[in-house]
């Protein structure tokens, strides 16, 4: 990666496609438990153990392929669109179908946009997670119409009252199967008539409002303004910057957005990644706790699922407080500075001790004392120490475990340059 330079290895990574990932709910034993048990029937101890089984399994699944897949981007696009979508298991709880949500999500990553939330609308995880099922016509639930508009396609004030409410007289009528996800249209319950949506009046379905909404202007500049907040940077304005770079940043965003016109993801994640804002230091964001997790298991070569003690290792982004299929509202899980706290330091170092007795150190290993410094630098993808982290790592330099513990809880490696 060092040597072929950033734009080769961008575009490999980029260009890297979705792998085949097999029938991996046989394999991991994801399947319809039915109807949960009544609190007194014998049946609902086995039950529950049944569900906190799946769940386990399809939590260290996913890890499993963020960690060991050679070229990851279509995983760490998912989880973008996860923080997106943000649907919890804490209201699902079902495992089922919160594991076909982010089969959907991976399955569109970086696809057309207006497909994916064709496809979204009608999630049956999305929707009972928003209270779609409450929403009849006599009756309106106006949750997930609200964030449909909101927070997945246009953006805040891109909207009025009245879109809200039209938008759920469209999505009203569905039907929601708990266990399953399997999402119908219930003609009873159902709005039937015209629905006017920003201006435009005509028979809305879901198909028809996915589309609409998607193709909206405004939507142009609201999902390439969430990419960019996430990966790039989470300023809300470029007023602190000096003026070139702010002059720049500028440019960047339009020729993102630019690259959203057809609401293809992928050509507009190549404008972001191969623009200078994205290489430019100013812009570096701290990692969150999933990101940190996976790029030291990445370099430890310590897989999730057959680790010493996995249990640990979700127990831990439960802590930090972003553990997979959890996000903890509707608006997804916070950025940058957010994640830096004293008591989150505190716990990255105990995990830093228990990774490092566990992974891989043969990169330091087979170099000199002297080298190690620089070697750690490449092998953990951080540019430049300062002065005060060298200073840091020179009484551990015998040390290669204390040395790596060191260097993945220090500002360099917690931020992504």
């Amino acid at each position: 990666m060092l040597k072929q330079g950033f734009k080769v290895s961008a575009r490999q990574l980029l260009e890297s496609g979705l792998p085949d990932y097999g029938d991996v709910k046989t394999a991991i034993g994801i399947a319809d438990l039915g109807t949960q048990p009544r609190p007194n029937e014998s049946s609902l101890a086995p039950y529950n153990a049944a569900k906190r089984a799946q769940l386990r399994n399809m939590s260290l699944w996913w890890l499993d392929q963020m960690v060991d897949q050679d070229f990851p981007f279509i995983e760490r696009m998912t989880w973008f669109w996860h923080g997106h979508w943000a649907t919890s298991y804490s209201k699902v709880d079902e495992p089922l179908v919160m594991f076909d949500h982010i089969a959907r999500l991976r399955k569109h990553a970086v696809g057309n946009f207006s497909q994916m939330c064709e496809e979204m609308i009608l999630d049956g995880a999305l929707i009972y997670w928003l209270d779609g099922q409450l929403n009849t016509a006599k009756s309106p639930n106006e949750n997930l119409s609200r964030e449909l508009l909101e927070l997945f396609t246009l953006g805040v004030n891109q909207y009025s009252e009245n879109d809200v409410k039209e938008v759920a007289k469209a999505l009203s009528g569905m039907r929601v199967v708990k266990n399953s996800g399997v999402v119908t249209k219930d003609p009873r319950r159902s709005f039937v008539g015209t629905s006017s949506v920003l201006g435009t009046t005509g028979y809305f379905e879901s198909a028809t409002l996915a589309q609409f909404l998607s193709m909206n202007a405004a939507c142009q500049s609201f999902i390439p303004e969430r990419l960019t907040y996430r990966f790039i940077s989470s300023a809300s304005s470029m007023t602190s910057m000096p003026a070139k770079p702010a002059e720049r940043a500028k440019s960047d965003t339009q020729i993102i957005k630019k690259a959203f016109g057809s609401r293809q993801i992928l050509p507009t994640m190549e404008a972001l990644v191969l623009s200078e804002s994205f290489q430019n230091p100013i812009n570096s964001q701290v990692k969150s706790p999933l990101e940190w997790l996976v790029s030291v298991f990445r370099a430890l070569r310590i897989i999730p699922s057959t680790s010493l003690q996995p249990d640990a290792v979700l127990k831990l982004l439960d802590t930090l407080g972003q553990r997979p299929f959890f996000p903890p509202s509707v608006g997804g899980w916070p950025a940058d500075e957010a994640w830096l706290s004293v008591a989150s330091s505190q716990t990255l170092i105990r995990a830093a001790q228990l990774f490092v007795s566990e992974g891989d150190l043969s990169p330091l290993m087979k170099v000199s004392k002297q080298e190690r410094v620089d070697a750690l630098a490449d092998w953990l993808g951080v540019s430049e120490w300062s002065d005060r982290t060298k200073a840091a790592f020179n009484a551990a330099l015998h040390d290669p475990a204390r040395l790596v513990a060191l260097a993945i809880c220090s500002p360099e490696y917690l931020v992504n340059a």
